[in-house]
């Protein structure tokens, strides 16, 4: 996995999960909504990247 992209998923995953425990915490359950979904996209976008590494080896 090259460094930029597993950086990014990583961020994308911190940067999710801190939104959505904020919104939950001021009652925002549309932001919370949207704090989850960008975490989830960290998470597949992990995912992608450490499936098109195991095909490459």
């Amino acid at each position: 996995m090259s460094a930029g992209e597993k950086a990014k998923a990583k961020v994308e995953q911190v940067v999710g999960k801190t939104v959505r425990k904020a919104a939950h915490a001021v009652h925002k359950d549309t932001l919370a909504a949207k704090g989850a979904a960008l975490e989830t996209r960290g998470r597949m976008r992990g995912a992608k990247e450490r499936t098109k590494d195991s095909f490459k080896h």
